[in-house]
């Protein structure tokens, strides 16, 4: 199995909000992308930021930023995080009727297109629109809350995912969201993910570059083995 270089994306749902800036600055030096959870107190029960945050903090660095967009009607309002400039717009698949068309959408506002599934999601079919998109966001805790536990059944999905997408010669990115660490980012590269969104990980560290690093060779040293 040969998949692309890993990619860490550190969450700012475990950061300090009232530091977001700051908190952004201190992975510039080793993140890859920025994961940023759009959730609006409807499809999940949390509420964090929405799109005048990410608009100023677009402005403050020059990361790639991951949207994942843990809402209603994402029809309505996935466009415009990438009018915005956001690198990749994630929405879920169970919030959307017509995922395709989104997609195109996405894609023509200039931003890579990502279809996420949630815990009790099944991903089977889901599998044909892949050409479609960009990045699939596996879900391997529920959606909605962060600091859960990593569900390590869920990666039977990345390992389903990644061999349909090798046998279609796709180019797509496998996202892996919830309960990523140092002690679980290996399973999640073994089966078959190649992006890693990693809070408490990254923001509970004394070091969150350092932090970023190690759990980029944990990867690296995992995909190495599979």
């Amino acid at each position: 199995m040969t998949v692309a270089a890993p990619i860490v994306a550190p969450s700012i749902l475990a950061a300090d909000f009232a530091r977001l800036a700051d908190e952004v600055r201190a992975v510039e030096s080793a993140a890859d992308w920025l994961h940023v959870d759009v959730m609006d107190n409807h499809f999940v029960p949390n509420l964090t930021i929405g799109l005048p945050v990410v608009q100023s903090l677009l402005a403050a660095t020059d990361l790639p930023f991951d949207v994942h967009l843990m809402i209603e009607d994402p029809r309505r309002w996935a466009p415009s995080y990438a009018d915005a400039g956001a690198y990749n717009v994630t929405f879920h698949a169970e919030a959307c009727d017509d995922p395709v068309a989104l997609a195109k959408d996405l894609r023509s506002a200039g931003a890579k297109a990502g279809l996420a599934i949630d815990r009790d999601t099944p991903i089977e079919p889901y599998l044909d629109l892949l050409p479609s998109f960009d990045t699939l966001l596996i879900m391997t805790i529920k959606a909605g809350f962060g600091g859960q536990r990593f569900i390590p059944e869920l990666l039977d999905k990345v390992r389903t995912a990644r061999r349909h997408v090798a046998a279609g010669h796709l180019e797509l990115r496998i996202e892996v969201d919830g309960g990523i660490a140092a002690d679980t980012i290996g399973q999640a590269a073994e089966a078959g993910a190649d992006a890693f969104v990693a809070g408490t990980a990254v923001y509970g560290a004394a070091d969150p570059a350092a932090a970023v690093t190690r759990l980029r060779q944990l990867a690296e040293t995992a995909a190495s083995r599979a």
